[in-house]
């Protein structure tokens, strides 16, 4: 069949089988009529039956609008802004208010006065560096952050800097003069969770070895990783050599004399030695590894959350 012959069968249909639809329609409207009719004849009763039963038509609900999912607008910690500032702030004079420095603090702190340190003070009442160390929210845009201004002499200060910011996080401005207020408190350590020593032993080479290939360039890093696992080494290199100080685990399965069964996997905290040109530095690096086929590999470079706990 042709599709100009398909498509007028089509059309052709369409008039049809709504017009049965309409005629059904009658027909029960019709049936109704009767039955109310017949029902007035008999009675109340039956009256109330038939228009029970009547068949009522039902519109359907209009679909509601969906409701829009509105996220919440982070607001852009002033942290940085507040570091500069106090950089420059320190790094200014009152009697020099035209210089880069002073001309730059003044603008990101017009209601702040400029320092005026001792015409002998010299280099020393300048930093060597400044770090924003904790910011907080107060109502209405205002912040106040901590800054450490870290000297020549090791010595260092901490100041308080109050800072406005604007609703969208786009513009930031000092509202007042830093105060110097006292080093944050050292914070409870919970009690680490690497609570099994590890001896030296299969274990201990491989999370060496690997930690060697890694650092120092010292053969391929991959020849140590779970299959599927993709790490690449430091580059370029920054040590010379390394060198495991303590391992200790999670699982008892790592302090094991023997690499356990296919597929179990340890948790294990890595101290080591490294060394460059410079000197010896001691580093710490949490791995997951897995035993496959008689030995430990390397699954997992995890670092940067350990809780040590020191030494046991």
């Amino acid at each position: 069949m042709s599709p100009g012959k398909q498509a007028s069968e089509s059309e052709a249909a369409a008039p049809m089988a709504a017009g049965a639809r309409l005629e059904s329609m009658r027909r029960r409207v019709r049936l109704s009529r009767l039955a109310v009719l017949t029902a007035i004849a008999a009675g109340p009763v039956a009256l109330c039956v038939a228009v029970a039963s009547t068949p009522t038509t039902v519109q359907a609900a209009t679909p509601s609008k969906p409701t829009a999912v509105r996220t919440a607008a982070v607001a852009a910690d002033p942290g940085g802004y507040a570091q500069l500032f106090v950089s420059v702030w320190l790094r200014s004079r009152a009697d020099d208010a035209t210089s880069a420095q002073a001309r730059l603090a003044q603008s990101m702190a017009p209601d702040v006065e400029l320092p005026a340190p001792a015409a002998g003070a010299g280099a020393q009442s300048k930093p060597e560096s400044v770090t924003a160390v904790r910011s907080a929210q107060r109502e209405g845009g205002a912040w106040s952050v901590t800054v450490a201004a870290q000297y020549a002499d090791g010595s260092v200060r901490y100041y308080a800097v109050p800072v406005a910011a604007d609703p969208a996080g786009a513009s930031f401005t000092v509202t007042g003069a830093p105060g110097v207020v006292a080093s944050p408190a050292r914070a409870e350590v919970p009690k680490s969770s690497y609570g099994v020593t590890v001896p030296e032993g299969d274990l201990s080479s491989a999370a060496g070895e690997f930690l060697a290939a890694y650092l120092t360039g010292a053969g391929e890093v991959d020849r140590y990783l779970a299959p599927g696992v993709k790490l690449s080494a430091v580059s370029p290199a920054p040590y010379t050599a390394v060198a495991v100080q303590r391992v200790s685990a999670v699982e008892e399965a790592a302090a094991a004399t023997k690499v356990p069964a296919d597929g179990t996997a340890v948790h294990v905290l890595v101290q080591v030695e490294a060394r460059d040109s410079g000197g010896r530095w001691p580093l710490g690096y949490e791995l997951m590894l897995k035993a496959r086929s008689g030995r430990w590999e390397v699954a997992a470079l995890e670092s940067g959350t350990a809780q040590d706990g020191g030494a046991r």
